[in-house]
């Protein structure tokens, strides 16, 4: 059995179960009060016990866990308050990840993986906008037309759009203002870097969970300070890591210790103006991903910012302090005080307002699975350095890693883009040799023919992409694509 995880202490010591880990948690606080150093105190923890984490780090001040600490006084004085005679200053093993390429190795997805649910939160498409892009993905999927990239899916609309009439009966009726709003979207998110965002080679789940030579699990971090400045962006691309683990883990339920523990910082963007088909697949995916063994820890400074349906999910929590100064702030306070289980010698709702940095009300599952009383304790010490890296140490880790090279050279396979333009060439070649053999001079008549012919020919590409493919591609509950098909082909 893995041993528990210290997390906090008050008169007594207060621990995590690591298998009851995957029942998810909350870590919630005001700025300043200490929930990055709680997000890090769990990450060692699951790291020793050989457990994968995946986190962002949204100010740049997680970098630090791939160094020793031994640097910070309070955190000293923490271990001499906390009696730990063997506690030692540790490195762990951290692997970077960046969208942009710039502090880690780049993460990629394609527009295929992602689906169309999600790419139109990105996009802020409209109902009538959504069902188009759904339509045209639809269009692809049927015929095996994979999306890998902005410019296959640029091709793709422009086909739809050329040829709406011939595709009303099948898949219904495709508005032209509809398909330029969404290529509008397309441009804006391609100057936000979407560019690099989609494309090859994307990522490999399982490059995500591995272990060190001693055993620890790899600490994930993406480096998000700048995709922070696109915070929808930011929200839906970690919601499509977090529905690739679901859709394409297989289901253990309830092990000893989770495979992977997922921390969803900033977690008010994923809610936020949410629609809500979406919020019932968000809270359908926390819900079932616990059968995957997988732990979801939302980090969030206010526990409003999470729905209901979802924080009834959410069985391990700390909350820091909160200010109460508006009315909504003391409605935060009042609903973080009523979501722990009573403890008959503490009033919560008045503790939260005093806590002090490092401080929080603790609740964790005991091994039934039923939430412990709430406690109002000191936070573990962290063993890894606090704060930031220099560049060149940065650097370094990245270039030791073992997937090193592997995503940092792009790669450009035949995709839609590639098919329908060579298509739309085979037809053009084809209309200009015919016009050889007959000698016909162009005129209008002609090339209302030629117009004709050649959207004939890319009707039929797509058609004939199938039978080339050999299979549709198959979508999970938040519309990307089921096992990870576009990849793996």
């Amino acid at each position: 059995m893995a041993d528990p995880i210290l997390i906090a202490k008050d008169t007594e010591e207060i621990y995590l179960l690591p298998k009851m880990s995957n029942r998810h948690g909350m870590i919630a606080g005001a700025t300043g009060t200490g929930k990055s150093v709680t997000l890090r105190v769990m990450a060692e923890a699951f790291s020793r016990l050989g457990i994968p984490v995946f986190m962002a780090d949204v100010k740049g001040d997680l970098a630090g866990i791939c160094r020793p600490g031994g640097d910070n006084p309070k955190v000293a004085e923490r271990v001499q308050q906390f009696g730990l005679s063997d506690f030692a200053y540790t490195a762990y093993p951290v692997m970077f990840w960046d969208v942009f390429g710039e502090q880690g190795h780049p993460l990629r997805t394609t527009i295929s993986e992602m689906g169309p649910l999600l790419l139109a939160r990105i996009l802020n498409l409209n109902d009538t906008q959504g069902g188009v892009l759904s339509l045209v993905f639809k269009v692809a999927d049927d015929n095996g037309m994979l999306l890998l990239d902005l410019k296959d899916l640029r091709s793709m609309l422009q086909f739809v759009a050329d040829n709406a009439k011939s595709l009303t009966t099948e898949y219904g009726n495709v508005s032209a203002a509809s398909v330029g709003a969404i290529q509008r979207r397309l441009l804006e998110l391609e100057q936000q870097g979407g560019d690099k965002f989609f494309g090859e080679p994307a990522l490999d789940l399982n490059d995500l969970m591995q272990t060190d030579e001693k055993g620890r699990g790899v600490i994930n971090i993406l480096a998000a300070d700048r995709l922070m400045q696109s915070p929808k962006l930011y929200a839906t691309f970690l919601l499509w890591m977090l529905s690739e683990l679901f859709e394409n883990l297989p289901e253990v339920g309830d092990l000893e210790k989770p495979k992977m523990v997922f921390f969803f910082d900033e977690a008010h963007l994923l809610f936020d103006d949410a629609p809500e088909a979406l919020l019932q697949k968000i809270e359908q995916v926390v819900r079932l991903i616990r059968s995957k063994a997988v732990g979801v820890y939302f980090v969030s400074q206010n526990p409003l910012d999470i729905p209901d349906v979802v924080l009834g999910q959410l069985g391990n929590r700390a909350q820091h302090a909160l200010r109460a100064f508006t009315p909504r702030d003391q409605k935060a306070v009042k609903a973080a005080a009523t979501t722990f289980r009573e403890n008959p010698n503490l009033n919560t709702e008045e503790a939260i307002t005093e806590l002090g940095v490092g401080e929080a009300l603790v609740s964790m599952l005991d091994e039934k699975g039923t939430p412990g009383i709430v406690r109002r304790a000191l936070i573990a010490p962290p063993q890894s350095k606090l704060g930031a890296i220099t560049p060149d140490e940065r650097r370094a880790v990245i270039q030791s890693s073992v997937i090193a090279g592997h995503y940092e050279n792009a790669v450009d396979r035949e995709s839609a883009y590639e098919m329908l333009k060579g298509r739309r060439e085979q037809a053009e070649a084809a209309l200009q040799e015919q016009t050889q053999q007959t000698q016909q001079p162009a005129s209008a008549p002609w090339m209302d023919t030629a117009g004709d012919i050649i959207g004939a020919m890319a009707k039929s590409a797509a058609r004939s992409a199938g039978t080339q493919i050999g299979r549709q591609i198959l979508r999970g509950v938040l519309g990307s694509i089921f096992g990870g098909t576009g990849r793996r082909r």
